[in-house]
């Protein structure tokens, strides 16, 4: 293996790094809860699970979160919602809204993709330095408020 100091990703731009960490990191826990009985799910379905977590979210809302238009949103609940992931609801404020909430299916999910992550976290070592540098830079660009997932090129 090459020394940090004579790797030339050792001079590569930030931005590039985090994107070729992001993609490594995605396609190995991909492949591994693909494994382990989800290939019927993508990356983004698991960004959908993230943000319903709790009491659920409108699909107007799930669209501002992942950064994308309401249809793409409401293409991607009735993905889920055809493969037993996600229920529509009564919202709590009455109307015509609809609330997005994960069913059990997708608990069993959530609690196997923790049970992966972790193991990959594992692998990789000690990644709390990493994990708290990335909270800060994600707070000093963005502040209180999360920007959506999807990155705007």
């Amino acid at each position: 293996m090459v020394g940090m100091t004579d790797d030339p990703l050792a001079k590569t731009e930030l931005t590039f790094l985090l994107g070729m960490g992001f993609q490594l990191v995605l396609g190995e826990f991909v492949a591994r809860v693909s494994a382990a009985g989800y290939a019927d799910l993508r990356p983004v379905h698991g960004a959908v699970f993230q943000m319903l977590r709790g009491p659920g979210a409108t699909s107007s809302e799930l669209a501002a979160r992942l950064g994308v238009t309401k249809q793409a949103a409401g293409q991607i609940v009735d993905e889920l919602e055809r493969k037993g992931y996600v229920a529509r609801t009564e919202h709590p404020d009455g109307g015509r809204r609809k609330l997005v909430v994960l069913t059990a299916k997708a608990l069993q999910h959530l609690q196997v993709a923790g049970r992966v992550l972790h193991g990959l976290e594992g692998e990789l070592g000690d990644v709390a330095d990493l994990r708290a540098q990335l909270v800060r830079l994600i707070r000093t660009f963005s502040g209180p408020d999360l920007p959506p997932l999807r990155p705007v090129w």
